[in-house]
């Protein structure tokens, strides 16, 4: 049995996504009130994960979530600047693995896929801070992650938790 890598796997996923966000015009809402994408994705989401079990709930209701999110923020419509597009459809789609992730690193009880995710969390957001960066956006101020815990009197003076 061939074993993939984790590069492999993401550099496949990376590919559908984007064969996705270049296909998914055709699944936008139309003016006869056609179904998004996104409320497309949500009800596969919702169907295929009624048969989970109970305790499994609250991870797939946050990652159905995110992927609806991340498809909703997905559909734009073209600037005529490739680069300006390319981001404005790639910045939600790094954003939805990073909330993906987290919700693994909420719930997951495997530590190397937590470390996985931890990986996904960092290398996304720099991701999209390039990005940004390169096409002249400001990026945002920086903030802890809903993981992080601040740190306070001495803790945050050494450097200690």
């Amino acid at each position: 049995m061939r074993r993939t890598t984790f590069l492999q796997t993401k550099r496949v996923l990376s590919a559908v996504a984007i064969i996705a966000a270049t296909t998914a015009p055709a699944a936008i809402a139309s003016s006869d009130g056609a179904p998004s994408l996104a409320e497309y994705i949500a009800a596969i989401c919702a169907a295929s994960f009624r048969s989970a079990p109970a305790a499994e709930a609250p991870f797939l209701a946050e990652s159905g979530a995110a992927m609806a999110k991340m498809v909703a923020a997905m559909e734009i419509k073209p600037s005529g600047d490739v680069d300006g597009d390319f981001v404005a459809m790639m910045a939600p789609h790094h954003q939805g693995a990073i909330d993906m992730a987290q919700a693994e690193l909420r719930y997951g009880r495997n530590e190397q896929l937590r470390r996985i995710a931890q990986e996904i969390v960092v290398e996304q957001q720099q991701e999209i801070a390039a990005m940004r960066l390169a096409t002249g956006d400001k990026l945002p101020p920086s903030a802890p992650s809903p993981e992080q815990i601040p740190m306070s009197g001495a803790a945050a003076k050494t450097g200690e938790q």
